[in-house]
């Protein structure tokens, strides 16, 4: 496939996903859930119960509520805090605010049951020291939406931040990058293997058409959802 050409210098700042959520500008977020979490949550949590299950720049993402109303713990980052209190107002969750004491200016929303605790801070002021450790990732519109410069960076902390035998669902696009500057970024496959290839073993499961008007008027003429499950084998 094509390389990913003029994006590999592309930077979104922090300010940018701010003003996408001021102004509503979320075509990424998905009201009934992804479906390919609705297939694939077996291959997650593998028979288990009780997890920690991580989501990196989680927005306001539905399925935080569904895996905690199963009986998981979720741990979610973002940058927005109009995004976290959306969250919790959409699905009528009272939730209490608290700051980080290790990370200034940052706070964390959590669900008054405690089985949602979600921060308001860059990914990257996170660590297993304020977080702990997870056995579980959905990483949809997070590595794609992370600057290509900084993907190094933020595939070394999710590693950090894995358990021994986590299990990692990781959604990517693939578009002609040439046709379209991002976010979403394209991932290609090699990237993959050399971001996670050290640490984990990598399977894709399923690539999915998802072309639709937005991505017409964006340029492109092919637009593919890309499951993989990453497993933790260091």
């Amino acid at each position: 496939g094509p390389d990913i050409g003029s994006q590999k210098d592309r930077v979104v700042t922090e300010e940018e996903w701010l003003q996408k959520w001021e102004m509503g500008n979320i075509g990424f977020h998905k009201e009934q859930g992804h479906p390919l979490l609705q297939k694939y949550l077996d291959v997650l949590l593998n028979g288990r119960s009780g997890l920690r299950i991580f989501f990196p720049l989680c927005g306001k993402a539905v399925e935080m509520k569904w895996l905690a109303d199963m009986g998981h713990s979720v741990v979610g980052v973002e940058v927005s805090e109009q995004a976290l209190k959306e969250f919790f107002a959409e699905h009528s969750l009272p939730y209490c605010e608290e700051p980080v004491p290790e990370i200034a200016g940052a706070k964390k929303l959590q669900s008054t049951s405690g089985n949602i605790s979600l921060y308001c801070c860059s990914i990257y002021d996170l660590s297993s020291s304020i977080v702990g450790k997870f056995d579980g990732v959905w990483d949809r519109g997070a590595l794609v939406a992370v600057n290509p410069c900084d993907r190094q960076r933020y595939v070394s902390l999710m590693i950090t931040l894995m358990e021994k035998n986590s299990s990692y669902l990781l959604v990517t696009v693939s578009y002609d990058p040439n046709k379209h500057k991002g976010p979403p970024f394209y991932v290609p496959e090699s990237e993959i293997k050399s971001l996670f290839g050290n640490r984990c073993e990598i399977k894709c499961l399923q690539k999915v058409d998802d072309f639709s008007d937005r991505h017409r008027q964006w340029g492109l003429d092919y637009f593919l959802e890309v499951l993989y499950i990453l497993k933790f084998v260091a």
